[in-house]
């Protein structure tokens, strides 16, 4: 029997979890001797029983006796708020276990071979690079032990960020503005610093085309020592906001993946996005490209560290979007010893990518 199938079903049933937060989306799938389903679960979030434990529930006592479980995230095998799924599986005297990626967890991994030393017969690896996009974040949050972090500007297409004398509004369309919104609405948190919330009041909310409030809000972040007017817009944010009184990024990341933050958008100007290139802080970026120059000096980037040509830092682009007149630019960090070729090539040929040049807009949201 192919597996594929019941993989894929498991990875639907893993989509119903929730994307936010440190738990990951997991679904499973419980099949008899024919291949007929038995049960489904899914992990519903933190504190809710797993995709194991919530498909065996389903069934009667003894009813998985024999049966393969079929789960998208190898079966956990520790003590946390629920107990290990490896040992759930063992008790109910399931058979097999075909899973799709292993689980990175250094206290959490480790149920494959739990379970094979109970005799249960363990197939890994189905689907796997398809459930590892999937699980992204959570993946890059379980190895590095602190939040996937997007680092986002907007630019002309000569990489300023604002005009020479410090104007921005706008640089980028509205399609480019509202897909940042999403963006946001995606994300646990919204990094900005003390400059950005000085200079433009915005109030890091996640809003529709109307203006309204999306239904998931970001909590609002705020780096830097300088102190904040107790009218700013940030403070009518519906999350309270939180202050990091440091310029340390790692003391600041580890504090929020601490507070329980799988993703975060950092989005303030080009100080603190340089400083999160410079730290090694930066998973992805989500850079949006305006059909139009400014010159003079206000780059979206500042210095990173780099000094020569052989400390550049390379990126592969994972996808382009044309947001209207705009792009939207989505790459990631070429791993350290790799070639400029990593990654499938994108193409935009034949693309009307440039249709016309839209009125310049500016880059922060607010």
């Amino acid at each position: 029997m192919t597996w594929e199938a019941p993989m894929r079903t498991a990875l639907e049933l893993a989509a119903n979890g929730p994307a936010r937060g440190l738990n990951p989306r997991v679904g499973c799938v419980l099949l008899d001797a024919e291949g007929n389903i038995l049960a489904e679960g899914w992990h519903r979030g933190v504190g809710t029983p797993h995709a194991e434990v919530d498909a065996l529930s389903k069934l009667p006592e003894g009813g998985a006796r024999g049966a393969t479980a079929v789960v998208t995230l190898e079966p956990c095998n520790h003590w946390g708020h629920t107990g290990p799924c490896s040992e759930a599986l063992i008790a109910a005297g399931v058979s097999r276990v075909v899973y799709g990626t292993d689980d990175p967890g250094h206290h959490s991994g480790g149920g494959a071979e739990r379970l094979s030393e109970a005799g249960v017969e363990v197939i890994g690896g189905v689907l796997r690079d398809e459930i590892d996009a999937f699980l992204g974040d959570w993946l890059t949050t379980a190895r590095l032990g602190r939040p996937y972090i997007v680092v986002k500007w907007a630019s002309s297409l000569d990489g300023r960020a604002a005009a020479a004398d410090g104007t921005s509004r706008w640089i980028t369309g509205a399609a480019a503005r509202q897909r940042v919104h999403e963006q946001r609405e995606a994300s646990d948190a919204i990094v900005v610093g003390t400059g950005t919330v000085l200079a433009d009041d915005p109030s890091l909310t996640a809003r529709g085309d109307a203006g309204e409030l999306m239904g998931t809000q970001p909590t609002p972040v705020v780096i830097g020592t300088r102190a904040i007017p107790k009218d700013a817009a940030v403070f009518r944010h519906p999350n309270p906001v939180i202050f990091e009184g440091t310029h340390d990024l790692t003391e600041v990341v580890a504090d929020l993946h601490q507070r329980g933050f799988r993703r975060i958008y950092v989005e303030g100007g080009p100080t603190l996005a340089s400083a999160f290139v410079a730290a090694g802080l930066v998973d992805e970026y989500a850079i949006y490209l305006a059909p139009t120059l400014l010159g003079g000096p206000r780059l979206a980037l500042g210095d990173i560290g780099v000094e020569n040509i052989g400390e550049q830092r390379r990126l592969r682009i994972l996808d382009v979007e044309r947001l209207g007149g705009d792009l939207l630019l989505r790459a990631v960090p070429v791993p350290d010893g790799a070639t400029r070729t990593v990654g499938d090539p994108v193409d935009v040929r034949g693309a009307d990518i440039f249709p016309q040049t839209p009125t310049p807009t500016r880059t922060q949201e607010g």
